[in-house]
């Protein structure tokens, strides 16, 4: 059988070794434990845990989702328990799986994120970190995640005080993602989560006030998918970490496109909300995939569709 299996940091002194290149995305799978009993969680590349602060969360007021065409805006606001909870409650059961579980931080400062990453380090079940520089619907969520400086500063500090493997997950709400992206792989990132979701708007007709109670939202699903693809297509030339992809994944066909155009792995978002074996589908596709074209190993075709000369602007 062809080999699925992917390294996600290969430059980190253990790696984060992967049986297969599908991860669920943050926000869209809960802390996992919410979908285990629906399947075997143990069969996933990999799950990555919603957003975890410094202290509890109660999220933004309602409503908070809407669905437009082609996707849905969130504007949960990063409800969750805490970090202090999420190490008593949920690590304990995911040091019971195989699959490994990434803790998404996200801080208010550059203290938060380096207060949660100490935290967390060396807690058995969590396997590593993605750093949320780049969320659009709370406030300052975009302060890190816009300034190359800050980004690498971020992501520098977390690294000099953590020993797990490091992702860094940028945000498309940029004029251009290549400079951002360049300065976290300097600072010590092992991975690279390319794509945070989109802020947009929409409006209830009946109540004729944006459908959102806070307004805005971040854009996700199949609507953003060729934004994203282009965002991991520019900067994969560019660095030498690998680079996860997010934006639109639905389908084996998503993914292999993200592959393709560069991405290690991809991480299955909004599709778990209407299609809950979706990342046990693409699992499946890419096995076949392999097996048809007689790859030996799906790293076969990671970037096989990048330009041979200059990236793209």
């Amino acid at each position: 059988m062809p080999s699925l299996a992917v390294n996600i940091a290969p430059r980190h002194p253990t790696g984060l070794h992967l049986m297969n290149p599908v991860l669920t995305a943050s926000g869209t799978f809960g802390y996992g434990t919410e979908y285990a009993s629906l399947y075997d969680v143990n069969r996933l590349g990999a799950i990555v845990a919603k957003a975890v602060t410094l202290r509890p969360r109660r999220g933004n007021a309602m409503p908070r989702i809407a669905e437009v065409p082609g996707g849905m805006l969130n504007a949960i606001g990063l409800q969750n328990v805490g970090v202090e909870a999420l190490i008593r409650e949920k690590a304990p059961q995911w040091a019971a799986w195989d699959v490994p579980v990434i803790a998404n931080v996200a801080g208010a400062s550059l203290d938060e994120y380096v207060t949660i990453a100490e935290m967390l380090d060396g807690v058995p079940g969590v396997a590593g970190l993605e750093l949320n520089i780049s969320c659009p619907n709370v406030a300052h969520g975009l302060d890190f995640g816009t300034d190359p400086a800050m980004a690498a500063a971020v992501t520098q500090a977390v690294r000099e005080r953590s020993s797990l493997p490091l992702i860094v997950k940028l945000t498309p709400n940029v004029t251009d993602i290549r400079p951002i992206a360049t300065a976290v792989a300097e600072a010590g990132a092992d991975a690279l989560a390319v794509m945070n979701t989109l802020s947009g708007l929409t409006v209830d007709l009946a109540r004729k006030r944006p459908a959102l109670a806070s307004t805005t939202g971040g854009l996700s699903g199949p609507a953003v998918r060729s934004i994203a693809l282009r965002l991991v297509y520019a900067v994969a030339p560019l660095v030498d970490i690998p680079i996860i992809g997010i934006g639109g994944i639905g389908e084996t066909e998503d993914a292999l496109m993200f592959l393709m155009a560069g991405a290690t792995a991809v991480q299955v978002g909004t599709a778990n909300f209407y299609n809950h074996r979706a990342p046990l589908e693409i699992i499946a596709g890419l096995a076949a995939y392999c097996a048809e074209e007689e790859l030996d190993s799906i790293m076969d075709i990671v970037g096989a569709a990048l330009p041979q000369s200059a990236p793209i602007a």
